[in-house]
């Protein structure tokens, strides 16, 4: 569901709102530019009217967000993003079609009209402030770390050697703050010993100093990156950075220089994302390809649909594709005409929009899948699903809710591209985590939007031990991004950020992982917004992590909270969004919402990001480094 714009902007949907979930806020704006083309033959030859930003707003985007409900985001989130972004996601993004017809100043002149600001242009990366006096070296891959999207290869988000003790972290201080060159801070740390590598919306990849902050390298990729990336060696030993970007490329770059080594594309579709971490095991790299096709199809010359999630495997050396196995194993065939005429397609979506897990015993890795985007029966969409490793053949898939047919903005079922048998947009869009129990045998934990948590057996073909409803759930969550399990139990965040008061349940949830039981469980703190808008929530959408004795949880209200596993009881409570930040790299840091990637925990310091923002929320540019005095 969720995957995001590239160039546009994320959804959350993982943006899923569903396959990419935020890359929806910017995806439902362009959505919005309708119609595509705009006549100009009234005007004399040889000379061009000025643009007018607020008849074009209003001829374009006003219906949808003077009068903002469910996911659009209302235009005075639109007004805190970048102009460039604005710029490129109607210019070289995914709503370069949707665009059609406009021209470059008539572009700028909505940019700056939504924004308030011209745009300053790209960053020069030749003149990067606080860079490391000393030069960088190899990542020390035997140092203790946080590689990737959950740590591990069974995506547990836990660190059992943090470096830090449970009754430390009431004493947790800002160490330093940087500031990212976006407006949005949309992805998750990665620590390797004393390297830190983070993504940007910006379309950057830098290299830090885990320590002090100082800036080694950043890397410009041309797209938002919003994946957490992994690093590793490949060929001769070279130290490799690995992520995945919103215009479904992939990339290896030097870890020590920032050079790219390769790049390949995974997906031709214009709005093909990848949101989801790439992991890698044995040489290979195994990469979740998703989509915001249901964020754009609603128009009805639209010809939804054609996009079908899938998990690819790469030589990580360099970047041959092995193998790649689509989520809905049939491609798309012509079945009905909408109401207007238009052609539609089908079966399609299925995005992938979270990182894979490793099953090293079984030789498979699992995935887990997000809706539907027609009335075509689709056998993969809102799944779990096993694939070999070696061959990518799906070894099993157990689907939980079949029919979960849906696009946005939809409605009256039926009409134009809208799904006759519309469903409730319930994605899998956490990564599943392979656990453990004491008596050997082992259990796979998925949670979906639904607000359901899932328990599966990966030794009967992901047969259903037990469920735990855990929320009522909703189109954004229920559980969104990702949970974390430690020897015991499984501590589950969740959203829900919409709905009505009483069937809302925002907080965060222990429960025992062999029965299935809830222990604990701790609504969400209600505060008030600290930026004052009206669409803020206290849901808690982002992944959390947990050390020994302690679970951190974000909130979209800005908070980051630390709990006591035993009990849920809150032990540390920071409030990123109250305040900017002084900056190491010069200026100020301005925290908002914490979504989607969740805390990174290493050497005794708690990495986080504040300031995601694409749909709920609050935008900001702050990575944030709390440690012990």
């Amino acid at each position: 569901m969720i995957a995001l714009l590239p160039g546009m902007i994320l959804l959350h949907k993982p943006m899923k709102i569903s396959s990419s979930r935020y890359g929806f806020g910017l995806a439902v704006l362009l959505i919005c530019l309708v119609p595509f083309y705009r006549s100009v033959t009234s005007q004399e030859p040889g000379k061009v009217a000025p643009a007018d930003g607020a008849k074009l707003y209003a001829e374009r985007c006003a219906a949808c967000h003077d009068n903002a409900q469910g996911r659009t985001p209302p235009r005075s989130l639109l007004a805190q993003r970048a102009p460039e972004e604005v710029i490129a996601s109607l210019t070289t993004g995914s709503m370069k079609s949707q665009a059609a017809g406009l021209s470059e100043q008539e572009i700028r002149t909505l940019a700056v009209h939504l924004t308030g600001r011209e745009p300053a242009g790209t960053i020069d990366l030749e003149r990067l402030t606080n860079r490391c006096k000393d030069q960088p070296v190899r990542p020390n891959l035997k140092a203790r770390q946080w590689n990737g999207w959950g740590r591990d290869l069974n995506n547990s988000r836990h660190q059992p050697l943090p470096g830090l003790q449970a009754a430390d972290v009431p004493r947790l201080k800002l160490k330093w703050a940087y500031a990212y060159p976006a407006t949005m801070a949309i992805g998750q740390p990665v620590v390797i010993g004393e390297r830190l590598f983070v993504t940007s919306d910006s379309g950057q990849v830098i290299a830090l100093n885990a320590r002090s902050g100082c800036t080694y390298w950043a890397f410009r990729v041309g797209a938002p990156v919003r994946t957490a990336v992994t690093v590793g060696t490949a060929g001769k030993g070279q130290s490799i950075v690995y992520f995945g970007d919103e215009r479904a490329n992939v990339f290896a770059i030097d870890a020590i220089t920032g050079r790219e080594i390769w790049r390949r594309r995974l997906d031709t579709h214009p709005v093909a994302r990848i949101t989801g971490s790439p992991v890698l095991y044995r040489n290979r790299l195994y990469v979740p390809v998703s989509s915001i096709e249901e964020a754009i199809a609603r128009p009805d010359r639209y010809e939804c649909c054609k996009f079908r999630g899938s998990i690819a495997a790469l030589d990580s050396a360099s970047g041959q594709l092995i193998w790649q196995t689509y989520s809905i194993p049939s491609p798309p065939q012509p079945y009905r005409k909408n109401t207007t005429g238009t052609q539609l397609y089908g079966p399609a979506g299925a995005a992938i929009w979270s990182a894979p897990t490793i099953d090293t015993r079984r030789g498979v890795l699992y995935v887990g899948t997000g809706n539907s985007y027609t009335d075509v029966e689709s056998t993969g969409s809102d799944s779990i699903i096993a694939v070999e490793l070696q061959t990518g053949k799906i070894r099993w898939a157990n689907q939980v809710q079949p029919g979960d047919n849906f696009i946005m903005n939809c409605r009256q079922p039926g009409v134009g591209n809208c799904p006759k048998d519309a469903g409730p947009d319930y994605d899998f869009g956490s990564s599943p985590i392979l656990h453990r129990l004491p008596d050997g045998r082992e259990l796979l934990l998925a949670g979906q939007k639904s607000g359901i948590l899932f328990a599966l057996d990966p030794d009967r073909q992901g047969r259903k031990v037990w469920e735990a409803r855990l929320s009522n759930g909703t189109a954004l969550g229920g559980i969104e991004w990702g949970f974390t399990a430690d020897n015991t139990n499984v501590y589950v965040p969740i959203a829900d950020p919409i709905g009505a008061p009483n069937l809302r349940k925002p907080g965060l949830i222990a429960v025992r992982i062999a029965t299935g039981e809830e222990i604990w469980r701790t609504p969400a703190p209600v505060v008030s917004c600290s930026w004052g808008k009206s669409r803020c929530t206290n849901g808690q959408s982002a992944a959390a992590s947990s050390i020994p004795g302690v679970i951190f949880s974000g909130t979209t209200d800005g908070h980051l909270r630390a709990y006591a596993a035993g009990d849920g009881r809150i032990i540390w409570d920071v409030d990123t969004a109250a305040r900017p930040w002084e900056a190491v790299n010069g200026g100020f840091a301005k925290g908002g919402s914490i979504d989607a990637g969740g805390p990174v925990i290493v050497d005794g310091t708690v990495y986080i990001n504040s300031g995601y923002g694409r749909i709920f929320g609050s935008p900001g540019n702050a990575l944030l480094a709390f440690s012990v005095e």
